[in-house]
């Protein structure tokens, strides 16, 4: 067979197979559910009503999650009352098919199992559905940037197999539920955190932590520990709560950050371990401490020349292997998308908007660390101010908080704040700014809270 015969055999079949489904396993489902309400919670954990491929049976479905979200009992009798209210009966195939569908099952306990075959065989559409639109994309696109459309791919598979509900918008009846239940797990926590710690008390009660979608700019000018500021807040977030997160580095190389990890968490001077000069005392702490945080979920890439569609590939895949809980990216002007652009400023505004709308995606936080121009060096006090964000005014505006950390120790090393630092919450889309003192610890590679005496956590 030659290659033109392969691909007229592709196009033939290829359009004209019927879409992956399961009839019957869609009609136990439903008989089982108005057969018993247990059936009933075992199949909405698993299954949405877009999942079903006859659109009759979807919408026995909602019906059926109607009756028993108001607390009434959905059999034949009810289900059929509700769809005649709805003028939806003939559409379904009138009250003979939903006594079929009840004589079809010979036991509700099997309901959970025939939805999981229902949502696989949704999946299986979607990913039909995902080929079909990369498909066109390719031939499509003559001459088009290849990178947004790999990208473009990569996302059509990633919304396939992720399980969140998908649709652009919904009432505020959906969305109410689940926030009145987060408003009751807060108030039972009492004043536990909502968000991702970040292991400085004051800035976790200012933000509640970092919460799912947020982008975060954390922004200083060279030296002033953002990057330590970074790894302090994964450092809180992976070995203290086991939460996944991902630094990406395209400062420092992994040796390096896992260098400053331990000198935080053994209290060893990094200098020392740089040097080589470390005594038998260091030795045991840091054997100590490597024991006890090297199941960490804690994922460090140094890879040079880092691109954002590499960065979003990498994000996605640790979302789906370890449950991805918080992003740090050193630093943002250090990306480069190797396109050519106008600007560096049209460059860096493009990757900030990007972060933003992975933060979304993946919803989880995403820290992007700044470098400030020179703004602060002209001023009398030196401490920095959102407009020194560097080559972008769209990292101000597409942030929803903006951290700026400013050491006075660095003009003034003697003076009366040494050993400190200011967390400057310039902007806090979700709350009140304010500046917050923590201790600078930067020989044993942390910063930490003024009131545990420079200890960290």
């Amino acid at each position: 067979m030659t290659i033109e015969d392969l691909e007229r055999s592709a196009r033939d079949s290829g359009f004209d197979r019927i879409p992956p489904q399961d009839t019957a396993a869609e009609q136990s489902v439903l008989g089982g559910m108005m057969i018993s309400k247990d059936a009933i919670a075992d199949v909405i954990e698993q299954v949405r009503g877009s999942d079903f491929y006859r659109p009759a049976h979807e919408t026995i479905y909602e019906s059926i999650l109607d009756l028993y979200g108001r607390g009434e009992p959905a059999d034949a009798v009810t289900v059929a009352d509700e769809l005649t209210k709805r003028g939806q009966m003939t559409r379904i195939g009138g009250a003979p098919y939903l006594h079929d569908l009840i004589s079809m099952v010979p036991t509700a306990a099997n309901a959970g199992y025939y939805a999981r075959i229902v949502r696989e065989r949704a999946v299986l559409r979607r990913l039909v559905e995902a080929g079909t639109r990369i498909t066109q994309l390719g031939y499509a696109t003559d001459g088009g940037d290849v990178d947004e459309i790999v990208n473009t791919a990569q996302a059509e598979v990633y919304a396939v197999t992720e399980r969140r509900a998908s649709e652009d918008y919904l009432p505020l009846g959906e969305i109410i539920d689940g926030t009145v239940d987060e408003i009751e797990a807060a108030g039972k926590r009492g004043a536990g955190l909502v968000g991702v710690p970040t292991g400085f008390t004051e800035l976790d009660e200012l933000t509640n932590g970092l919460h799912p979608g947020q982008m975060i700019v954390v922004a200083a000018r060279p030296a002033m520990g953002k990057s330590t500021f970074g790894i302090d807040v994964v450092r809180a977030a992976s070995i203290k709560h086991g939460l996944a997160s991902a630094v990406f580095s395209l400062e420092m190389s992994r040796n390096e950050i896992t260098m400053r990890v331990l000198s935080a968490e053994a209290k060893v001077k990094l200098q020392r371990m740089r040097s080589g000069g470390l005594d038998d005392r260091d030795w045991q702490k840091i054997a100590r401490t490597q024991a006890r945080i090297a199941a960490a979920p804690m994922f460090i890439d140094d890879s040079p020349n880092m691109s954002l569609m590499e960065i979003r590939a990498k994000c996605r895949r640790l979302k789906q292997r370890h449950d991805l809980r918080i992003v740090v990216i050193d630093y943002l002007q250090l990306m480069s998308s190797g396109k050519r652009v106008e600007s560096r400023q049209q460059e860096v505004s493009e990757f900030s908007r990007a972060l933003k709308l992975l933060a979304k995606e993946l919803e989880v936080p995403v820290i992007a660390i700044s470098q400030l121009n020179r703004g602060p060096e002209q001023r009398t006090d030196k401490k920095p101010q959102m407009s020194d964000l560097r080559e972008s005014g769209s990292i101000e505006q597409d942030a929803d908080m903006v951290i700026l950390l400013h050491r006075e120790e660095v003009y003034e090393p003697e003076g009366p704040r040494a050993g400190e630092a200011d967390l400057i919450v310039a902007k806090h889309r979700n709350g009140p700014t304010r500046t917050i003192a923590v201790s600078s610890r930067l020989h044993l590679s942390h910063f930490a809270d003024l009131a545990t005496g420079g200890e960290g956590f």
